[in-house]
């Protein structure tokens, strides 16, 4: 799923996409004030309001970075689904389980400690191949 511009939606379609990204980061096990960190809205929100993200009573505002943001986070959940098709168990695993090329931190921590949009990149290129493959052109 490629995110658009928020402008680009309705009403109910950014609702439907708040829960599901709150979902996500459910799925994660993060508090409010981390999942809020991930979103890049950690100055906006206050950490109570998460509750009504999910539970589809707010969408979550618009800013262009945090389509970028939900845009990551929803590629990151795709790839864990595609890899680990069968258990939500090895998803979470893979995301808290320290990683050598993160210098043995978890995903999740490099996600959550990196408050720009660099560690939800640094992990998604990681576990989707296909988002981080860039094909060499041929000039025969």
């Amino acid at each position: 799923m490629s995110v658009k511009e928020y402008s680009e939606y309705e009403a109910d379609d950014m609702i439907l996409i708040t829960k599901s990204v709150m979902s996500h980061l459910d799925s994660w096990n993060l508090s409010s004030a981390q999942a809020l960190s991930v979103l890049g809205l950690s100055d906006g929100p206050k950490s109570r309001q998460v509750q009504n993200f999910r539970n589809g009573v707010l969408p979550f505002p618009e800013a262009p970075e945090l389509m970028q943001r939900i845009d990551h986070i929803i590629g990151i959940a795709d790839a864990l689904r595609t890899t680990f098709p069968f258990s939500d168990n090895m998803r979470q695993l893979w995301m808290r389980r320290p990683h050598r090329r993160f210098k043995n931190n978890p995903p999740l921590a490099v996600i959550v400690n990196d408050d720009s949009i660099k560690g939800l990149l640094m992990v998604r290129t990681e576990v989707d191949c296909s988002y981080g493959f860039s094909p060499q052109t041929n000039n025969t």
